[in-house]
C-alpha cells in the first residue's frame, strides 16, 4: 500500500516536500527513477503521461522528456543528474524546456533531493522523501499556480501499480 504521508510547502526554506511509503525494497523503488521505462510510466500526471527520450542518471548525466496532454498538447522538461548513491538518494536540477528539448529559461528551474530508506529493516518496504528546493518565493508560488503540487501527487499515486506489476 502507498502511503503519501505529507505534502508540505515551507515558504521560509523555499521547499516543496513530499513523503511516500511503499511496499517494496529501496533497490525496488530505486529502478523507478533510473528505469526511463518504468519513470515514464509514473511521471507526471495521468492525463499528462511522460516520454523519455533521454535518460542518463549519472552524475553530469541529462534526461530529456516530453508529457503529452489530452488534447495532444506537449510539455517538455529536463533533468541534469547531481549526484546518485545507489539506492539511497539522487540529487537532480529540473527545469522546462522548449519543444526543441532545449533549456526554456523562462519558466523556474529547481533543485531535487530524492531520498530512499528501508522501513523496519529495509527489505520490503521503502520511505521516499523527496525534496524540491525554489530559488525565490516567486517561483515556487508561480509553480504552485501551475499545479505542482496536485500533479506530483498524482504521479506519486502512479507508483504502487508499478511495483504491484
Amino acid at each position: 500500500m502507498t502511503t503519501t504521508l505529507e505534502s508540505t510547502v515551507d515558504a521560509d526554506a523555499l521547499t516543496l516536500t513530499f513523503v511516500a511509503e511503499f511496499d517494496a525494497a529501496p533497490d525496488r523503488v530505486w529502478q523507478l527513477w533510473v528505469d526511463p521505462r518504468q519513470l515514464e510510466r509514473w511521471w507526471g500526471p495521468p492525463t499528462w503521461p511522460a516520454t523519455f527520450v533521454e535518460h542518463d542518471p549519472t552524475p553530469g548525466g541529462v534526461s530529456k522528456y516530453f508529457m503529452t496532454g489530452p488534447d495532444g498538447t506537449r510539455s517538455a522538461g529536463w533533468w541534469r543528474f547531481v549526484s546518485l548513491t545507489p539506492p539511497e538518494s539522487l540529487v537532480f536540477e529540473d527545469g522546462f524546456a522548449t519543444e526543441a528539448g532545449e533549456l526554456d529559461d523562462s519558466l523556474p528551474t529547481t533543485r531535487t533531493s530524492v531520498t530512499l530508506a528501508g522501513i523496519d529493516g529495509g527489505d520490503t518496504r521503502t520511505r521516499m522523501t523527496t525534496v524540491t528546493r525554489f530559488t525565490s518565493a516567486d517561483e515556487l508560488e508561480k509553480l504552485l499556480q501551475m499545479g505542482m503540487r496536485e500533479g506530483m501527487t498524482e504521479a506519486m499515486g502512479q507508483i504502487e501499480a508499478i511495483l504491484a506489476g
